[in-house]
């Protein structure tokens, strides 16, 4: 039997600090981790915190975001459905995976934190035995997510994710609502980043796997891909 991923996506499509501004899915960071998984043969299924349709960030359909990978998905019809008809938690049966990928976009500082069905389905899978990663600001799903024990998942473990320099390099500071490394590195996270900022970078503790910004998408997904 080929071995199953759970891919997790947002559902919001403005920032809630600022309705004026759009987000969204980061598409590059869906899709170079679908791409990596499909060529090794995983079977793959989509969630988001509400059920339904994923927005694009719409940052990730300009250059140098949209890449190859991105523009093969965006211009795929049958691609393109399975964002507007992603599966609700409650819809998942934790036991049918063997891994889940967290993709990021600044949306998912809003609807991911908050989702007690993701949060589940996440201490499910990893206290089976199973991969959780994550890639840029998908740890922001990570940041409520606790054991059977009650300890956080993310407890004493080496972790990356999208840093504060990159936010303010973003020119986004202002608007996100809270400073999710700050708050990882609450939770009892050993937060590292990479000396420069947007370049390629993941990080391996275990069974959690985590990238630090879009362009750690493929890094992330392959050494997911290889404890699977």
């Amino acid at each position: 039997m080929s071995k199953r991923i759970l891919l997790v996506v947002t559902n919001v499509d403005h920032y809630e600090t600022d309705p004026s501004h759009p987000t969204g899915l980061w598409l590059s960071e869906l899709t170079h981790a679908y791409d990596v998984f499909a060529e090794r043969g995983f079977e793959q299924a989509i969630v988001s915190p509400a059920g339904g349709k994923s927005p694009l960030e719409p940052r990730s359909l300009k250059f140098p975001n949209y890449d190859k990978s991105a523009k093969a998905w965006h211009d795929d019809p049958s691609r393109m459905a399975l964002l507007e008809n992603t599966a609700s938690p409650e819809k998942i049966d934790a036991a049918d995976y063997e891994a889940i990928y967290f993709t990021g976009g600044h949306a998912a500082m809003f609807d991911f934190p908050g989702s007690k069905g993701l949060q589940q389905i996440t201490r499910e899978i990893f206290e089976q035995g199973g991969v959780v990663g994550a890639v840029c600001h998908g740890y922001c799903g990570l940041l409520e997510t606790s054991l059977s024990d009650g300890s956080y998942l993310v407890a004493g473990r080496n972790l990356t994710g999208f840093s504060w320099r990159e936010e303010v390099l973003a020119r986004v500071d202002k608007i996100v609502p809270y400073n999710v490394e700050e708050q990882i590195k609450g939770r009892g996270a050993r937060y590292s980043k990479g000396l420069l900022p947007f370049v390629s970078n993941a990080v391996v503790d275990g069974r959690l796997v985590t990238g630090q910004n879009p362009g750690s998408a493929k890094e992330t997904a392959t050494k997911v891909a290889a404890l699977v």
